[in-house]
């Protein structure tokens, strides 16, 4: 399937979708879900017209995007620093392992009130939010990555005399990059979770705290067209970090979406090889080694 075609299906798909609600909540349809209770598209987007015409919502948007690009840089810094301290030092993991392991499984959003008690503003406390949702997945990514390196590459810089900091900058981060980015892509979107919430909670001004608004006064229009701006900015960039991701990491091998195309003797028809000829030998897929050398 071309590249055109995939777009097609996919604006295809959004419109079924956007189609499907607008049949089941103009026709007021309730069979066990209640649609009659939901906006309909058409609602929602003259109150998103209206939206955009005004200041608030660019302000809103303004706040949160702040907010979520300072958390999620300060966590992707510390917790790839914090990951790569964490595997490649046994005091680093005995000073730091436990605190870490034990402050982990707590919801960032638990950390409301702590942030509360310890900033003196509440943006201070919703960026700290964001960050803390953010550092623990880049972190628990970028130490299994560091932790899966070949040992190989390691002491083949060693052998040409490179040192502690080569070895970091040629085998370590670049080899733990695919690892990296799949933490920073779980990362960003558990930080939107948290700075929605967080604005809910503590925040003045921004899509969360707007969302919010429109909730208390029955403005359900309003409060799809919040949810709708944070999908589609977690979207984009969720979009931005992968398409980062993919550059950075470009001397990695890619797997295509087609299938495999079959062996030329194992199609109906093939003609046999002629009698007394050599038969086709597969060539050996080239060991790890070789496939990384560029790595070091």
């Amino acid at each position: 399937m071309s590249r055109y075609a995939r777009y097609a299906l996919r604006i295809a798909s959004l419109a079924l979708a956007l189609g499907l609600w607008q049949l089941l909540t103009s026709q007021d349809i309730d069979l066990w879900l209640r649609f009659s209770q939901f906006p309909t598209v058409t609602d929602v987007a003259r109150t998103f017209a209206g939206r955009l015409a005004g200041p608030d919502y660019w302000t809103d948007l303004t706040d949160s995007l702040t907010r979520i690009l300072t958390g999620f840089v300060l966590a992707a810094v510390l917790g790839v620093a914090t990951g790569v301290l964490v595997a490649r030092s046994r005091l680093a993991e005995d000073l730091l392992g436990p605190v870490l392991e034990v402050i982990r499984p707590v919801p960032a959003i638990a950390l409301v009130p702590v942030a509360i008690l310890l900033f003196p503003s509440n943006e201070q406390g919703i960026v700290f939010i964001t960050c803390t949702a953010a550092f623990f997945p880049v972190l628990v990514s970028t130490r299994h990555a560091v932790r899966a390196l070949a040992p190989v590459w390691e002491e083949a810089v060693r052998t040409m005399g490179g040192g502690r900091w080569r070895v970091l900058g040629s085998v370590v981060l670049p080899g733990a990059l695919p690892g990296v980015f799949g933490g920073l892509s779980v990362g960003i979107g558990v930080s939107w979770i948290c700075v929605i919430s967080a604005e809910m909670i503590s925040g003045q001004y921004g899509v969360g705290y707007r969302t919010w608004q429109d909730y208390t006064v029955v403005d359900y229009p309003g409060v799809f067209v919040g949810m709708a701006t944070i999908g589609v900015l977690g979207w984009l960039t969720s979009t931005a970090v992968e398409l980062l991701g993919r550059r950075l990491t470009r001397w990695l091998p890619r797997t295509g979406h087609l299938p495999a195309a079959r062996p030329r003797s194992a199609r109906a028809g093939a003609a046999p090889p002629p009698a007394g000829a050599a038969p086709h030998r597969i060539p050996r897929a080239q060991p790890e080694e070789a496939r990384d050398e560029h790595l070091v």
